[in-house]
């Protein structure tokens, strides 16, 4: 009888917890998870965006500009303004080892960005010219995986020795369903939160999962600023003349 009552708590205990050794075994380390954010926003071999931009000031006063934005492979990214007309033509482009371009029509000059500049803000926007270059977060970053909530993964992510990023530490937001960054807190080098990223609106365009709409929010200032995307090409086969000094004084 015994023996018999044993088996049967045996049995209902398998029942109940038959997935625990399995799940524990296929947890996600940060560094998988951040592999897995990168595979996924570098998916495309290039892809071409056309977004509208709008600042709003801590008075509620919003301006509005269009830019235009190429990306190839995961290290080479260009944009420029489209409009307003005070702003055409200013334009950004960020090439591998950390290298950062700037043109501004006015002074028709092109500009490189010093590694301690990077933290400046890009034409007024609440976007660095860190901000704006590839994101390569496992190769930059420390990363730990701090809790799994609400379907998605937080992780605190720390620059990696010899990495000047701009930031202290990042905090970050990725969903556990497709790996899709939702949220990025910046922390500045005194570890005071300064910037908030949120992304919304993830859907699956040509196969590749993307933002329609972000917003870039500085939480001391007090001012943000709203992407909506509203054109975007993939894989069309983009020349590499397209991320040149020349180009980008065009």
């Amino acid at each position: 009888m015994m023996r018999k009552t044993c088996c049967i708590l045996l049995l209902i205990i398998c029942l109940t917890f038959p997935l625990c050794p399995v799940l524990k075994s296929q947890e996600l380390t940060a560094k998988e998870i951040l592999e897995k954010v990168n595979s996924l926003l570098n998916a495309p071999q290039d892809q071409k965006l056309t977004l509208k931009l709008v600042l709003i000031d801590k008075n509620g006063q919003e301006e509005t500009r269009e830019l235009i934005m190429m990306q190839k492979g995961k290290d080479l990214r260009m944009g420029k303004f489209l409009s307003p007309a005070s702003q055409r033509g200013i334009g950004f482009l960020s090439l591998p080892n950390d290298v950062f371009y700037v043109y501004m029509p006015a002074f028709k000059k092109t500009q490189r960005i010093a590694t301690r500049q990077k933290s400046g803000k890009f034409a007024g926007t609440d976007f660095s010219y860190q901000d704006l270059g590839t994101q390569q977060y496992d190769e930059k970053w420390s990363s730990r995986l701090v809790r799994a909530e609400n379907e998605q993964y937080v992780l605190e992510l720390k620059a990696a020795e010899g990495n000047d990023t701009g930031y202290s530490q990042l905090i970050l937001w990725v969903s556990t369903e497709n790996f899709y960054p939702l949220k990025i807190e910046f922390y500045d080098q005194h570890n005071k939160l300064c910037k908030v990223l949120t992304n919304h609106k993830i859907q699956k365009i040509a196969g590749y999962l993307v933002a329609q709409e972000m917003e870039m929010v500085d939480v001391i200032k007090n001012h943000k600023t709203k992407m909506f995307l509203e054109e975007v090409e993939f894989d069309t086969g983009l020349s590499d003349e397209f991320f040149t000094e020349r180009y980008l004084s065009r």
